[in-house]
């Protein structure tokens, strides 16, 4: 671990809002379009768990995606994928789908329940470079049983999904951008600490209990439905549906509450690149996008044959 005078600090934190995404899909959104590029090369983070199937059964029925990954979590029940290519599947709990859009995918994602109604996991969009945007597009279905689960030191457990933590790679190796992306959940008490690479971005999303993000444990704090600042008691502690952005540093330290914690993990190293996105395509200019707009309209988005 680096040395304990470059343990980042938190630069933001933020309160996930409710959304409606796909065919009626409720949802909460972490970060989005209005945090590019502070999170570079990460766009998106939705939080897509419920025990109501009235909320998420619709699904997200045919769509399009261009210039980006999409990396899809999955805690509880399963989702069903298919796309134009002739791909298809279904991942449940622990599972990852790791999918590149790269020049253009159609497809379309569509969750059920478990037995008791639980649905929910978390998809994540990792930008691609301009050099990339164009590439073949490609799926990595990830089974849970392929994903390390790498006991820590204070009795807590990470759950490896790329890069490395406590010695366990992750079984994502040949990513685009480099990066990071890890569950963690600590007893009460236990801390955890991670080396980030200086000049990553890196965030944590509180998934469930509390705990202390920041040495300093008085971060200053961004209510993004108010739209306004505000700074929390001193030793607050951050419980579920938060998100924490740090600053630069050498690593992370994440101390869990009385209830313990987990929470997702991710750092990458940002491309610098200009940002074109609306809705489902995120490309590097206007007119990169309004082509492929135009493209999907007549019929010739797709430019890829299995």
């Amino acid at each position: 671990m680096a040395k304990r005078g470059s343990i980042r600090a938190i630069r933001r934190i933020a309160v996930s809002v409710p959304v409606t995404e796909g065919a009626g899909v409720k949802l909460r959104r972490a970060f989005g379009f209005r945090q590019v590029p502070e999170l570079d090369p990460f766009l998106l983070l939705d939080d897509f768990r419920g025990d109501d199937p009235e909320d998420y059964v619709r699904g997200f029925p045919w769509h399009p995606h261009r210039g980006i990954e999409t990396v899809t979590y999955m805690l509880d029940g399963t989702v069903e994928h298919g796309d134009s290519l002739g791909n298809s599947g279904i991942i449940g709990p622990g599972d990852v789908q790791w999918m590149t859009a790269g020049s253009g995918i159609i497809h379309q994602e569509m969750p059920t329940g478990d037995k008791k109604g639980r649905m929910g996991g978390f998809q994540l969009w990792v930008n691609l470079p301009a050099a990339s945007k164009m590439m073949d597009p490609r799926y990595r279905d990830v089974a849970s049983s392929t994903i390390p689960k790498v006991a820590l030191p204070d009795g807590g457990i990470a759950a490896v999904i790329a890069g490395e933590a406590a010695g366990a790679q992750g079984p994502m190796r040949d990513l685009v951008v480099r990066a990071t992306y890890l569950d963690v959940t600590l007893p009460p008490g236990a801390a955890f600490e991670h080396p980030v690479r200086r000049g990553d971005n890196a965030f944590a999303y509180v998934i469930g209990g509390e705990g202390y993000f920041d040495e300093e444990r008085n971060p200053l704090a961004w209510q993004v439905e108010k739209n306004r600042w505000w700074d929390l008691e001193p030793q607050a502690l951050l419980a579920g549906h938060t998100l924490v952005i740090f600053g630069d540093g050498d690593g992370v330290r994440i101390e869990a509450g009385n209830e313990g914690v987990r929470f997702l993990l991710a750092s990458g190293k940002p491309m610098g690149e200009p940002v074109a996105w609306y809705g489902p395509i995120v490309m590097n200019t206007r007119e990169e996008l309004r082509l492929a707009f135009e493209e999907f309209e007549r019929g010739d988005f797709i430019k890829h044959t299995p």
